[in-house]
């Protein structure tokens, strides 16, 4: 009760707070689409290539989260176009952009006069420092990325899982890959202060594999992916509060019990049926 009292107490844990169902909602949604388009190892790419933008940005002595932003947005960009047109496969591009860009941060970082106070939040996430101002570009980014699923499910859907079958059906593939892949890069941006660049890969990939495991259709793990992701941050920001411990890593660790449990349920429940 002590956590529930003080989370609408304190203002930093009330904004870690909303930013932990923010966060959860946009990984669970954008996430579903990642593991179903087998854009893992991508969105692993863009996250760890936008540390190259941080870097450039804390030289500049800009906001990294717009350097973020922009390194992020140019790296899914050419990664789609890269695949699109051929001439490189897709993995072998995604590994150059993921070593380049973390490379271009690390050497602008050591560059940089002075040292960077708050690199290791954005290398290992810190949701106690969500602002204000972080608040608001998280729940203005849900909203448009509810309503661009509402909007273009089923292009979306049979894109993530059939592109020759959606080009078929008259769906514009190439701009539903290219807006998407806008929205994954915005995401992993946006997320990054709460998470980090190390974890972030894990909280869009294990909310939506867990609800893979109870669910097969694309509408059911996406919501269920959204209320484990959203459980699984604040059990973690719980977790933090009362033993001292960085939230983001709770948070991965707790989602990985959970999928631990959903996949050895069903084995202790044939044992029991033998």
């Amino acid at each position: 009760m002590d956590f529930i009292g003080e989370v609408f107490t304190y203002k930093f844990l009330t904004n870690a707070f909303i930013a932990s169902i923010l966060s959860g909602l946009m990984c669970g949604v954008v996430g579903t689409y990642i593991v179903c388009r087998r854009l893992v190892f991508l969105s692993g790419g863009i996250t760890h290539a936008s540390f190259g933008g941080i870097g450039i940005a804390y030289y500049l002595g800009l906001n990294p989260i717009i350097g973020a932003m922009v390194f992020a947005l140019i790296s899914s960009f050419g990664i789609e176009l890269v695949a699109d047109k051929g001439r490189i496969r897709e993995d072998s591009a995604i590994g150059i952009i993921w070593s380049v860009g973390m490379s271009i941060g690390i050497i602008f970082v050591y560059m940089t006069p002075g040292y960077a106070p708050n690199l290791m939040s954005f290398l290992f996430g810190n949701i106690l420092l969500v602002t204000q101002q972080d608040i608001t570009m998280l729940a203005i980014f849900a909203l448009f990325v509810i309503a661009i699923f509402a909007l273009m499910y089923r292009p979306i859907v049979y894109s993530a899982f059939d592109r020759e079958f959606a080009k078929s059906q008259g769906a514009s593939v190439r701009f539903v890959s290219y807006l998407m892949a806008a929205i994954m890069a915005l995401t992993i941006v946006l997320t990054i202060r709460m998470v980090g660049i190390v974890l972030l890969i894990s909280l869009l990939t294990l909310p939506v594999v867990i609800a893979n495991s109870i669910s097969k259709s694309y509408l059911k793990i996406t919501c269920l992916a959204v209320v484990i992701a959203i459980i699984g941050n604040i059990l973690g920001l719980y977790c933090s509060y009362t033993a001292d411990i960085p939230a983001a890593a709770a948070t991965i660790f707790i989602l990985t019990l959970m999928l631990i449990c959903v996949k050895l349920l069903p084995l202790y429940n044939k044992k029991q049926n033998i």
